[in-house]
């Protein structure tokens, strides 16, 4: 079992921050998350990669972890969505161990607030306060919220317009703020006006890649990727407008190509050729042989 050391957060005084003490020994999968706890300790202490992450760092792997456990999910096979929830979980054990050793706060801590949470949230499991239906549930939960945001606004982080927009992909932000944007007036009438924002944005992308040497779009990456998330934002205003989900429709896309060069993979095996002796020339033709195929 673990060992740990309590240290006093810097950022509240009344927490005692709990830093695991590393595992000691070779180690053993027990299911037991107090080892689960020491074992990340120890990476962090004689593994090169581990030693060097940083709570920002791990943010695309937070996310990629979020959407492979929803696809393990939808392919309905036990052992795949075990390993994604492993590795969701691991995602929360790392951020916990590196906000513990910059004496912030620990997995205890994570743990009691979101039990706290989930009290307060469900007065009417907990508290006795009758509610008949899921519609009344929503509307508590709400009043609930609310009064969370003003404790936050007192603490001297007011709740904006815009902030209930919920964690996502890039693409499903991006659509949410645009709807709510649109209900405060602020949106224009029809697809058209979406339509010249995207021809706008795409001339200002242009503009900074055309007639650009290699060396020169490379010194100017960071403003070539700020005009092409201009692009996206244009486009998912469009699907907006089109009562289109963006998400949905670039997975559609994502999913598609995805079977179109498995297409050409398993045409290529046929004639036992795999792609990396394949000219491009022989992977267009399979290209359109799959597009054929799928209209079949």
């Amino acid at each position: 079992m673990t060992k740990t050391h309590a240290l006093t957060s810097q950022n509240n005084p009344k927490t005692s921050v709990r830093v695991p003490a590393p595992l000691e020994g070779a180690p053993t999968a027990t299911g037991e998350i107090t080892d689960l706890i020491a074992l990340m300790a120890r990476l962090r202490a004689d593994c090169p990669w581990d030693k060097k992450q940083t709570n920002q760092s791990l943010i695309p792997y937070a996310i990629e972890e979020a959407y492979e456990l929803a696809e393990a999910v939808q392919d309905n096979d036990d052992e795949d969505i075990k390993g994604e929830l492993g590795d969701v979980l691991l995602q929360v054990i790392f951020h916990c161990q590196l906000y513990a050793e910059q004496n912030r706060f620990d997995l205890n801590d994570v743990i009691q607030t979101l039990q706290e949470k989930l009290i307060r949230r469900h007065p009417h499991v907990f508290d006795k306060d009758n509610l008949p239906d899921d519609a009344a549930v929503k509307e508590r939960w709400d009043e609930i919220k609310a009064e969370e945001n003003a404790v936050k606004a007192a603490r001297g982080k007011p709740k904006r317009r815009l902030d209930n927009i919920k964690a996502g992909s890039a693409l499903m932000q991006a659509q949410e703020l645009q709807k709510q944007a649109s209900k405060l007036g602020f949106d224009w009438e029809g697809v058209s006006g979406a339509l010249d924002k995207l021809d706008e944005e795409i001339g200002e992308l242009k503009a900074e890649i055309e007639n650009k040497s290699k060396a020169e779009i490379k010194a100017n990456k960071s403003v070539i990727e700020k005009e092409l998330g201009d692009c996206f934002f244009a486009l998912v205003n469009i699907a907006r407008k089109l009562d289109l989900d963006a998400e949905a429709a670039t997975l559609t896309c994502v999913h598609k190509f995805k079977s179109r060069f498995g297409f050409i993979e398993n045409e290529l095996l046929k004639l036992n050729q795999s792609l990396e002796d394949s000219s491009l020339s022989e992977m267009e033709q399979l290209w359109q042989a799959a597009k054929r195929y799928e209209k079949d």
